[in-house]
C-alpha cells in the first residue's frame, strides 16, 4: 500500500509522527550516544551498553513492556550531566538525524502540508533535539520528554509528563485543545506496539514498518500498514543556524506550569 493513504479531508486536523524507526531509520539514541561518547560525556562501559540497546532496537523494535522501565532508563542516562553539554551536541546530532529521515516520510509530510494539516513529532527523545529537528524538517513543532535541570545539571526527575505510551496521548490531546484539532480526523504514524495509545487516539492510525505485535493489531483492526525504506542516502543540506538552540520552550506542551528555579529540558533516549 502506498504511504499516501487518505491524507485529504475536511476540518482542522493534525498528523503526529513517532521518531525512531518511523520518521527516521533506526534509533536516534545511537546517534546521540556516539556524539556523547566523542564529547567525553558518556563512559565507555555505558556507551557499549547503550549502543547495544540501540542496535537491538534497530533490529527488533521496542522490547520494554512498561512505561516505567523506559522512564527509568531515560532519566538515569542524563542524571548528573550538564544541560549545556547536551545542548552543544545538537550541531553534530541534527544533521545526522536529518539525513536519516525516510524519503517516504518526507513526501508524506509534504502531502499533509498541502492538505493544510499541521505536523508534529511526538517522541520520548529529548525536547531540545525533537523540536529543532521538527523545525529543520518544516514541521509545525516537536514534543519530547523534559527532565528537570537544577543549576544547569540534570536532576534525574521528570519536568512534566513522560512522552511515552499514554504520555503521548496527553501531549496530543493538549495540542488538539489549544489548536482546535479534531483527533477523529487526525493521523498518527508509528512502528511500535508501545504506541498503540497514540494510534488509537486518532481516526486515522497508520502502522509504519510495524513490529509483530503492532502488525497483528493493525491487521485485526483494518489499519493501513505501510513499508518505508530502511535507509535514505540523500542528505538534506539546510542551515541549522539558530535551530540547534531553539528546542526548549518552543512548542512544548507543559504550558501554564511554574518553572521556578528549574529550567526546561529533557532526556536522552528513544521514543
Amino acid at each position: 500500500m502506498t504511504e499516501y493513504v487518505a491524507v485529504t479531508g475536511s476540518g482542522p486536523s493534525a498528523a503526529f509522527f513517532d521518531l525512531d524507526r518511523t520518521l527516521i531509520s533506526g534509533s536516534s539514541a545511537f546517534t546521540l550516544a556516539i556524539q556523547a561518547r566523542k564529547a567525553g560525556l558518556v563512559p565507555t562501559h555505558q556507551f557499549a551498553r547503550d549502543a547495544g540497546s540501540a542496535v537491538a532496537f534497530k533490529l527488533f523494535g521496542a522490547s520494554d513492556d512498561t512505561s516505567d522501565q523506559v522512564r527509568k532508563r531515560i532519566l538515569g542516562a542524563v542524571t548528573g550531566l550538564l544541560q549545556a553539554d547536551l545542548q552543544a551536541l545538537n550541531a553534530e546530532i541534527l544533521p545526522r538525524l536529518i539525513e536519516r529521515v525516510r524519503p517516504e516520510a518526507k513526501r508524506l509530510l509534504e502531502r499533509h502540508r498541502r492538505a493544510g494539516r499541521d505536523t508534529f513529532i511526538v517522541s520520548a527523545a529529548p525536547q531540545e533535539i525533537v523540536e529543532p529537528l521538527a523545525q529543520a524538517l518544516g514541521m509545525t513543532s516537536g514534543v519530547g520528554t523534559r527532565s528537570c535541570v537544577d543549576n544547569g545539571v540534570y536532576t534525574g526527575e521528570l519536568d512534566g509528563p513522560f512522552c511515552y505510551g499514554e504520555g503521548k496521548v496527553e501531549a496530543m490531546q493538549a495540542l488538539a485543545s489549544w489548536n482546535s484539532y479534531d483527533l477523529a480526523q487526525s493521523y498518527a504514524y508509528s512502528d511500535s506496539a508501545s504506541d498503540l495509545p497514540m494510534l488509537e487516539a486518532v481516526g486515522h492510525p497508520v502502522a509504519v514498518n510495524p513490529d509483530s505485535k503492532l502488525e497483528r493489531h493493525a491487521r485485526r483492526n483494518g489499519w493501513p500498514i505501510v513499508i518505508f525504506s530502511q535507509r535514505t542516502k540523500s542528505v538534506i543540506r539546510r542551515s541549522l543556524s539558530g535551530v540547534a538552540t531553539a528546542g526548549i520552550g518552543v512548542g512544548g506542551f507543559v504550558i501554564g506550569t511554574q518553572v521556578g528555579r528549574h529550567r526546561r529540558s529533557n532526556s536522552i533516549f528513544r521514543r
